[in-house]
């Protein structure tokens, strides 16, 4: 199959189990139900070599793989490669990866907890300017939604990112799923989104979901508006949630840092469990959360996608 070709479905539906992505490496597609066509999708076929990129020049930091190295990983040549990763992130390889070691993010850890302070000041300690988009929480736990819930209409639909294929799903009173599709592990992310919200009806709508996922990537070319979010979540989840909102668009804050922003300083280890049960990603920045010595911890995607979310956060503020 062509390299530049990508597999995806025209409709997804809750029978569907995988996609595959024809891409160097091997994306490989299993037991999936839909009709499959073969397209051009030139973002997402661009994000997944880039990340298949990160992935290799991180792991390789200390050997400091030349250009050609990289691209040929990525079965581009080195001037394509090049052109390729500046119009995806702005910036070129070597000066991304400088945003991802260890010194820098632990000078950028000690930044935030002076940004986060300057934000209580000022009012914003339940909403976070995502680089020109403002985003508020409207927090149900899951008693309160069994009792409310009946009756709620939601809208889903899977489109390409800067990160690659994304699931998004909308309610009325805002949006409550949002996840990257990882074609390396199981294809889950509907079956687990209908079972947190089984008293919903379910509508696959992507002409509804596509200008929520617009507004999300280009915040500044689109309305700033602001976005509402509906989290299902215990009280405490619900509180970290909020608190990763103060951590600004490029910045990074450590696992402690939230645990003391929410009144709880011995809950580092309980703050991680409540970002990893995070449904909203992105928009609620739990990859924005690393370890105090610098290094990225766990994500639910995978670690190369956080640290290519990290680095491309941290270069649009340079731009």
């Amino acid at each position: 199959m062509n390299a530049n070709c990508l597999k995806i479905f025209t409709t997804v539906t809750p029978e569907t189990k995988t996609a595959s992505f024809g891409l160097p490496g091997g994306w490989n597609a299993t037991n999936f139900t839909g009709i499959l066509l073969t397209i051009m999708d030139q973002e997402m076929i661009n994000y997944y070599r880039i990340e298949k990129a990160i992935g290799f020049m991180t792991e390789n930091f200390k050997s400091q793989p030349d250009l050609d190295e990289i691209a040929k990983m990525v079965y581009l040549s080195p001037f394509h490669f090049q052109r390729l990763f500046v119009d995806w992130v702005g910036i070129s390889p070597k000066k991304f990866l400088q945003y991802l070691t260890v010194d820098f993010l632990r000078d950028k850890i000690r930044e935030t907890s002076n940004m986060m302070e300057a934000a209580e000041i000022v009012g914003l300690s339940s909403q976070s300017r995502v680089h020109d988009l403002f985003v508020g929480i409207e927090g149900v736990t899951p008693n309160q939604y069994k009792n409310s819930g009946k009756g709620l209409e939601i809208f889903y639909g899977y489109h390409s990112s800067p990160f690659g294929m994304c699931f998004i799903a909308v309610a009325e009173k805002g949006i409550c799923a949002l996840n990257f599709i990882d074609e390396e592990r199981k294809r889950n992310e509907f079956e687990l989104f209908s079972q947190q919200w089984h008293f919903a009806t379910l509508i696959h709508k992507p002409d509804f979901t596509q200008p929520y996922v617009k507004r999300l990537f280009n915040p500044v070319q689109n309305s700033p508006d602001g976005l509402q979010l509906l989290a299902q979540g215990t009280d405490f989840q619900i509180k970290v949630w909020e608190a990763l909102l103060k951590i600004p668009f490029g910045s990074v804050a450590s696992f402690r840092q939230i645990a003391n922003a929410i009144g709880h300083p011995d809950a580092a280890r309980a703050v991680g469990t409540a970002a990893g049960k995070n449904t909203i990603l992105y928009l609620i920045p739990c990859h924005r959360i690393i370890a105090e010595d610098g290094t990225m911890g766990n994500y639910h995607t995978g670690k190369v996608r956080k640290k290519a979310m990290i680095g491309w956060e941290m270069a649009q503020t340079q731009l």
